[in-house]
């Protein structure tokens, strides 16, 4: 089966409310998900089928403007690539 790659641009990416609507919008989540990390997670562990990859190119941009945001993002990602076979995450 053929990997599903998303590319996150960081530098457009300075809340989580930037990266739910880029994730939405390249992941095509379903209307219900609810914009907040605990919803990501059940969004990206149950709804998506994978194999996935997510690039979040620019990362450090990212981490510059969402500060701890983005290490609880961060947590939850690495968390669902332990979690799932088919999940990666790649921060460049």
């Amino acid at each position: 089966m053929q990997v599903k790659r998303y590319i996150l641009h960081g530098k457009s990416i300075r809340s989580l409310d930037d990266l739910y609507d880029c994730l939405s919008r390249e992941l095509a989540f379903p209307d219900y998900f609810g914009r907040n990390l605990d919803a990501l997670w059940d969004i990206l562990s149950t709804d998506m089928r994978g194999p996935l990859e997510v690039v979040w190119e620019e990362a450090e941009a990212s981490r510059s403007a969402m500060g701890e945001d983005f290490e609880r993002a961060n947590t939850l990602l690495m968390d669902l690539e332990r979690e799932r076979d088919d999940f990666r995450v790649f921060f460049r």
